[in-house]
């Protein structure tokens, strides 16, 4: 199994990243497959300098060594998104030979008082198809390009949501596939990426999931079979929220670095991962290779949101 795990150098890393993390390193080694690290750094305005480094260090901290990505090389070099613009621009190329691509110059204000019905997801009203129409397209304006979605149901089988069908034509609209700026889509790059590295096997979080069938519907217009899904339940905050980098302005002990720094050890942290994941039956400290025995016998997985212990993640001090 080609598990991965493709952190975004936004900040450092969170311990709902840290959770994730473990789940695709035990579920590819308790199966003898690779576990494959993916900076996904196409948006430079949000990359924080350093992250990266940062990222791959509580990594390796933590004891969760990978086969394949930065650092280390592999088949599918680079593991950098931002070193891998040709390659999407070579599966746009190929969807626009079939007539599946087109400019699109409308703003976001524009496509919020066409939409008739908003999209309850976080990326806005479903887009109404306005440039599909070349007239309606706004001359001297820098132009986004969307995909051409088809009118079909997407289905697909999350291992812990279950089976799912949706039809994005419906949902979404035609989505973007390169920004106006010239930088792919998250969509696009996450697809073409998976299926050049050969993934098997996704695990994420479930906030997720939205995006998966648009992701299958991108992976078999290429050509290619989309990954199994696996999308954990998210991890909660202290104050109820899915764990994210901006608690570290609120919360102190929300990132691996921070619970290092507090003397927090790695095998404790895995430990209560682990414990989370279903792996164990109860918290005790462990490094993560001596978990891969325990993996094969209750893969990893969680079908309620994990809250972090209150004793790690403690609000900061206001002044």
């Amino acid at each position: 199994m080609r598990e991965r795990f493709a952190p975004s150098p936004t900040g450092d890393l969170h311990l709902g990243g840290a959770y994730v993390a473990l789940a695709a390193f035990l579920r590819a080694r308790a199966t003898g497959g690779a576990f494959v690290v993916r900076m996904e750094d196409l948006d430079p305005p949000r990359v924080v300098p350093g992250a990266a480094d940062r990222i791959l260090d509580d990594l390796c901290w933590l004891g969760l060594g990978w086969d394949e990505g930065p650092r280390v090389g592999g088949p599918f070099a680079p593991y950098e998104q931002s070193r891998r613009q040709g390659r999407y621009d070579a599966a746009i190329a190929e969807l626009a030979a079939r007539g599946l691509v087109y400019p699109c110059t409308c703003t976001r204000a524009e496509i919020a008082r066409a939409a008739s019905a908003p999209h309850a997801g976080e990326e806005g009203p479903r887009y109404p198809g306005t440039c599909r129409d070349p007239a309606r397209r706004r001359e001297g304006r820098p132009a986004a390009l969307r995909l051409r979605v088809p009118d079909e149901i997407i289905r697909f089988v999350d291992a812990i949501a279950g089976a799912r069908a949706e039809n994005v034509a419906e949902t979404v609209g035609d989505f973007v596939l390169r920004r106006a700026d010239g930088v792919a889509s998250y969509q696009l790059a996450v697809v073409v990426d998976d299926l050049e590295m050969r993934i098997d096997e996704v695990v994420r979080g479930d906030d997720l999931l939205p995006s998966t069938a648009r992701q299958v519907l991108l992976a078999r217009l290429l050509g290619g079979e989309p990954p199994r899904w696996v999308h954990l339940p998210l991890v909660l905050g202290p104050d109820g929220e899915r764990l994210a980098k901006r608690h570290q302005s609120r919360f102190r002990g929300s990132t691996v670095a921070e619970l290092r720094e507090a003397g927090v050890a790695a095998e404790e942290i895995v430990g209560v991962l682990a414990a989370a994941l279903g792996v164990t039956d109860a918290p005790r400290p462990a490094a993560p290779d001596a978990l891969i025995a325990a993996a094969r016998e209750r893969a990893p997985a969680r079908t309620a949101p994990f809250h972090v212990p209150e004793a790690w993640v403690r609000p900061r001090a206001s002044h």
